[in-house]
């Protein structure tokens, strides 16, 4: 049986989703506005610059709230495939969050360990930056999988799960869900349109931002409010429209806290390149 809330409350009015897309709209409009002005662009894209920290404190507030889903599917349901899942998502992307800002290295001005110094694109302490044949592991590797899965999981699932119902009730079975198109189009709209627009050594960024917003206000909205989810959400009626309305104002929060963190750090705009 599908959720009430989200049939009674269609997808496109939700305030988390249109959040999400004002939120990412406004960032690309910002390296549109910036784009003739090389320094005030490089402030937005670099290490340590506002979309770096949106990055992490969208992955670090989303893998909060898919490890919260996990452990309350534990102690009401034990320990299912569907919570396995779950937790394996929260490490994953908590490690995503702290690969964004090098483990915290350069904010505690940590010295990269020798094994570093030698293999790692940047001299830095994380993964994702280590040499990969004539490239790093992130171009040579996870940028490929990435675009994959999230053509995968925002199209193609979801458009064949419109003719198919079952393939949301297989996806959910395993603890997963899949966002709805009122969010998934418009992401990846904006995700092209920073490519084709933004002239950038490291215009990626801004589609890795508008991926980790993105899925901070669809796990939101499958789990606790029921976006577009069949199973129940731990929150239902009116408590999830005041819940949602709350954490709409959190997400402009984060946009707002990113960029006080870029100016507190110092973003780094010697890394011309870096990925």
């Amino acid at each position: 049986m599908v959720n009430k809330l989200a049939v009674n409350h269609p997808w496109y009015k939700h305030p988390v989703i249109i959040s999400a897309t004002i939120i990412n709209a406004f960032i690309l409009l910002l390296a549109l506005a910036w784009s003739g002005n090389p320094h005030e662009l490089s402030r937005l894209l670099v290490e340590d610059g506002i979309v770096e920290w949106m990055q992490f404190l969208a992955f670090s507030l989303t893998s909060g709230l898919l490890g919260y889903v996990a452990v309350d599917r534990w102690k009401n349901g034990g320990m299912r495939l569907g919570v396995l899942v779950l937790l394996g998502l929260t490490g994953l992307v908590a490690v995503a969050a702290l690969e964004e800002i090098s483990w915290f290295q350069r904010i505690l001005q940590i010295q990269s360990p020798e094994f570093f110094l030698q293999n790692n694109r940047q001299a830095e302490t994380n993964l994702h930056n280590l040499g990969f044949g004539k490239e790093s592991l992130h171009k040579a590797v996870l940028l490929k999988l990435i675009l994959i899965t999230g053509l995968i999981h925002n199209l193609f699932l979801p458009l064949l799960a419109r003719k198919r119902p079952a393939v949301r009730t297989f996806v959910e079975r395993f603890g997963l869900y899949l966002p709805p198109l009122a969010a998934s189009i418009p992401y990846l709209l904006l995700v092209i349109l920073s490519h084709l627009l933004i002239d950038h050594p490291r215009k990626g960024e801004l589609g890795e931002t508008f991926g980790a917003v993105h899925y901070l206000a669809t796990v939101f909205g499958a789990y606790f409010v029921g976006v577009a989810y069949d199973k129940k959400p731990l929150f239902a009626g009116l408590d999830a429209r005041r819940v949602s309305v709350l954490f709409t104002l959190l997400m402009f929060y984060l946009l707002m806290t990113g960029w006080m963190l870029s100016a507190g750090a110092g973003a780094i705009v010697t890394a011309v390149g870096a990925d």
